[in-house]
């Protein structure tokens, strides 16, 4: 039994029938506007408001929906080879302003926001920029200082030679004179992306009159844009659609979904009211340099036209966020797992100190692969690796969990038969395909294999396998034998380490190749430049990359930290063979050696002897409790490290982790015995490095200190503190797991290259840190109890954040930071807030110019250490600037985007931008310069390890089933278990 769930294939031999009434139209010019096909308007006359006035053609407009079906009975069942019609009402309304609909979200920096109470900054601090809310004026009662992002302190930096540069942003020209008009769109029932696109589609081109001859853009909800004002200002439409539907009257149960198909008109009613109109002429002023500070950023004027450059792509490709990916793209590649690679790319309108730019991008993303259900649950679950050879297997409860799991919310076709229809997969029967029965027309029970074999000739193969139901509220059955995934699904399961360490290959581009794959895509049938809205709207997109100019810093000169004495320490060792487990003393003694290189004691004799246990202890958490709690007690409760060793990966990691660190108080380090037997100086470096950070060390500390660098800011008596924070969410799948917070801060001064941690968990995909106020509190005593001062300066670095969730966090999140400080009597240090950002889209590229063919010759290299950029492509007004602070040794290097929210230290952007590179030396894990600053790196780290906290090896997050699509209310967050105390500042 089958039951349509997305109807995309609609038969494009349609006719449309359009009346029009007259409405309140006192346009002279539109009065007499005529489309060739109103000549028939004769043969009826005028009529009053309820009778109409003339023919067009007029299918329907569309915003996305989810995909469940709905019924509308506006019209009779029409005959199959009835010409379907559309009912259109045309009235001209004025339009008001305060029933402006929201806007879609979308990547672009969100200035519609409101206005929050705050302490005045110091006097000059900030210039007014593109935060201020536009919904409603504000008046003194309402605050003491418009809270605005920080102004660039100047034109940018000067340090460094330069280095001449490529960037994928591509310079967008608009007229701003071109008013666009913006309409609202509401279609009932809610169609599918193919359908509404087809709808579309027709409308466009069977009603240029009733458009005004335009080709509008539509973002996929409930926003059309036209260059061009339509005829009327409210539309209503009844349009039928052929689209194949079961026959009436058939009863539930099987026999709704095998019986031969017609198709049936669908009748969707769609209404299109006129919203607003607006020009590029604020966007103009706010772009250049010349502009009032206190414009804001036109919201409303870059979304048109970002939904602009959308709209072909839109047509072409599978949109997942703001990237799009096609099969057509090439370069497809299996994954595991039941997954595959496509290619694609991302696109987004930035407003730039050059102008509009178009940031485009190269990209993969993961899909289901399309193939048979049997199969693809072979590739996807390991139990059923051998399924096509078991054709007589059944699955227990746990297995059809996973099975269940596996399947559910996945689309699907039929091979037995043809037809265009999808089904999204809901979930599993509770008996064996062999073991049900539904009624047929006269109530009688029929056996589901045997009713295949008879109007089929088919033999069920996989009799003792569970159905595949296709519909939550009736009993709808597909068997797996027969059943295709379909194409252009995205995969948002999590993927695991061999899934991602292909798809993370299949990006990983020089920077030559990327270049040259960004360049083809803008020349491309698919990408942003492929379709005519661009034209339509006047806007001119350029081909070629941004050339601009970088700087490179200097790194800084670095000496040897204080290396650690870890005197009393422990091995475990989980599985492994008898020649593995024999490595051990080995591996202690060479450990030992490289240790000592790096100035680090560890003791070549461990505190107990190295204990060998099996795999299955990692499975059990309770006995693996009491195997690290009986170590612990042989080495008299006094135990600085527990190095663990795996046969493998495993999923009792994540126990391992909090039973060491909550329940018997000792870090450990785990490492892998296929590790063991190379023992490189590299890996053994690295694990050096990584236990002498757990236990309180440093490796390496800057030889000039901070304050001989930025003599103006920092000195040697005022202490500062370096603070980054950061929120880990589960995955997508993933609906009521809590998400995790994290906060760290340095505690040494001038060094600044210790942390430690808090981390909280707290509602499901919150975003804002919760329980900020506490945790910075907690991190301010501990700083004072290591300096004896309070910080004069907090250096705050935020990670995770979006553009479009600038204004809230800085709203609730700095005003925490400030009660945390209030806290303390009479304290008020000046505060610098600023975001980290590295999923992000900017690629820089390096090139010079042959003086012999005066042609750019870009490089095959990554962009060096130190490389900054701070104009052209960044913000035309605030704070921000690209820093790419590490050795690109695979793919193409991203630079880390850091965006200056508030700034009440006033630095320059030398003294911040030296400031970031100098810290990103500093980090305890390497050697060598990293890409993200350390404290939002730090925090990064402990978000996650609190995330490992939360999980249990039986991963019941995922056991979790939900029957309907729609996710609940998530419940409270289960709070952290408590870190012991003598590792809570380590």
């Amino acid at each position: 039994m089958e039951e349509t769930e997305e109807h995309h294939h609609v038969n494009k031999k349609c006719t449309t029938k359009t009346r029009t009434f007259k409405g309140g139209n006192n346009n002279p010019h539109k009065h007499h506007y005529q489309h060739p096909l109103l000549q028939y308007s004769s043969h009826f006359g005028l009529f009053n408001q309820n009778q109409f006035q003339s023919y067009s053609y007029y299918p329907a407009l569309l915003p996305l929906p989810p995909p469940i079906p709905l019924q509308l009975a506006l019209t009779p069942p029409l005959s199959q080879n009835h010409n379907f019609q559309t009912k259109t009402h045309l009235q001209k309304l004025p339009c008001k302003v305060n029933d402006f609909p929201p806007l879609a979200t979308s990547s672009l920096p969100d200035t519609q926001v409101p206005v929050l109470t705050m302490t005045p900054a110091p006097e000059g601090l900030h210039g007014r920029t593109s935060f201020p809310y536009k919904g409603r004026k504000v008046r003194s009662s309402d605050t003491k200082e418009a809270l605005v992002a920080a102004r660039r302190p100047d034109s940018g930096g000067v340090e460094g030679p330069v280095i001449t540069l490529l960037a994928n942003h591509f310079v967008v020209k608009f007229d701003p004179s071109l008013k666009i008009y913006h309409y609202n769109v509401e279609i009932s029932p809610s169609p599918s992306k193919e359908v509404a696109r087809m709808i579309k589609q027709k409308l466009v081109e069977n009603n240029s009159g009733l458009l005004s001859g335009a080709h509008p853009a539509y973002d996929g909800r409930k926003n059309i844009y036209s260059p061009v004002e339509f005829q009327n200002d409210k539309l209503e439409f009844f349009i039928s659609l052929p689209i194949p539907t079961t026959k009436s009257g058939l009863p539930f149960g099987e026999l709704n979904c095998f019986p031969q198909r017609q198709n049936q008109l669908k009748v969707f009613r769609i209404n299109i009211r006129h919203v607003s109109k607006f020009d590029g002429k604020d966007l103009r002023s706010y772009l250049s340099k010349e502009g009032d500070d206190w414009i804001p950023l036109p919201q409303d004027y870059l979304h048109a036209l970002d939904v602009v450059l959308r709209e072909g792509p839109m047509e072409k490709c599978i949109p997942v966020g703001r990237s799009f990916y096609s099969s057509s793209m090439g370069g497809t590649k299996e994954i595991g797992g039941g997954a595959i690679g496509w290619r694609g790319f991302f696109q987004s309108l930035r407003p730039t100190q050059q102008g509009l730019a178009l940031n485009v991008d190269f990209s993969i993303s993961a899909f289901h692969e399309s193939i048979g259900v049997i199969l693809y649950l072979q590739k996807r679950l390991d139990f059923l690796r051998d399924l096509s050879q078991r054709k007589t297997r059944s699955l227990s409860d746990e297995e059809r969990k996973e099975v269940e799991k596996a399947l559910r919310n996945i689309r699907v076709f039929v091979c037995h038969r043809e037809t265009v229809q999808r089904y999204r997969v809901h979930g599993l029967t509770e008996e064996a395909t062999e073991n049900l029965y539904f009624p047929d027309r006269g109530g009688k029970n029929l056996r589901l294999v045997d009713y295949f074999k008879d109007h089929y000739n088919y033999d069920i193969q996989f009799r003792n396998l569970p159905c595949l139901q296709i519909s939550r509220s009736k009993p709808c059955y597909l068997p797996m034998e027969l059943c295709m995934i379909c194409e252009g699904q995205k995969f948002l399961g999590k993927l695991s380490d061999d899934q991602t360490a292909r798809i993370l290959k299949m990006g990983c581009q020089r920077p030559k190749e990327r270049k040259a794959i960004i360049d083809g895509i803008m020349r491309g049938p698919v990408g942003p430049t492929s379709g005519n809205q661009a034209e339509e709207f006047k806007l001119q997109v350029s081909r070629e990359m941004t050339r601009l100019n970088g700087r490179i810093l200097q790194p800084p000169k670095l000496k040897l930290g204080d290396g650690t004495r870890i005197e009393r320490w422990a091995l475990i060792s989980f599985g492994g063979t008898p020649d593995q487990k024999s490595n051990i003393p080995k591996f202690i003694n060479q450990l030992s050696q490289r240790c000592e290189q790096l100035g680090i004691f560890l003791n070549k004799s461990t505190i107990v002897c190295p204990q060998f246990e099996s795999t299955q202890v990692l499975s059990n958490v309770y006995l693996l409790e009491s195997k690290l709690k009986k170590i612990h007690r042989a080495a008299s409760n006094n135990l600085q490290l527990l190095i663990c060793v795996m046969e493998k990966k495993h999923k009792g990691y994540a126990d391992l982790k909090r039973i060491a660190e909550t329940s018997v108080g000792v870090v450990s380090q785990c490492c892998l015995y296929p590790n063991l037997g190379k023992l490189s100086s590299q890996f053994l470096a690295n694990l050096a490095l990584k236990i002498n950070a757990k236990v309180g060390g440093c490796t390496v500390a800057l030889y000039n200190s901070l304050p001989s660098q930025i003599p103006r800011l920092l000195r040697l008596d005022e202490p500062v503190i370096f603070m980054g924070a950061d929120v880990t969410h589960p995955h997508p799948l993933d609906d009521f797991s809590p998400s995790v917070a994290a906060v760290v801060g340095s505690m040494n001064w001038p060094a600044a290259n210790k942390y430690v941690s808090r981390m909280r968990s707290q509602t499901h995909r919150q975003e804002i840190i919760q329980d900020l106020a506490a945790m910075v509190g907690e991190l301010l005593d501990d700083f004072y109890q290591e300096v004896n001062k309070l910080p004069k300066r907090i250096i705050f670095f935020r990670d995770g954040v979006s553009e479009t969730q600038f204004y809230k966090v800085l709203k609730e999140e700095l005003q925490a930071v400030k009660e945390a400080c209030a806290r303390f009597p009479g304290y008020k240090p000046p505060i610098t807030f600023a975001v980290v950002q590295k999923r992000h889209h900017t690629r820089l590229f390096p090139f010079e110019i042959d003086p012999s063919s005066m042609q750019n010759q870009p490089f095959d290299e990554n962009i060096p250490p130190g490389t900054v950029v701070d104009t052209v492509i960044t913000h035309p007004k605030e704070f921000d600037f690209y820093l790419c602070s590490h050795w690109g040794v695979k793919g193409t290097s991203r630079p880390t985007h850091y965006h200056v929210l508030w700034d009440e230290n006033h630095f320059t952007s030398d003294e911040l931008q030296k400031l970031v590179y100098n810290l990103c030396y500093t980090f305890v894990r390497c050697t060598k310069p990293v890409s993200l600053v350390p404290p939002a790196y730090y925090a990064h780290l402990a978000a996650y390890r609190g995330r490992l906290y939360l999980e249990r090896s039986e991963s019941i997050a995922c056991m979790r089933s939900s029957p309907t699509i729609s996710r609940p209310a998530p419940p409270k967050a289960t709070p952290l278990p408590t870190l012991s105390e003598n590792i809570k500042k380590l």
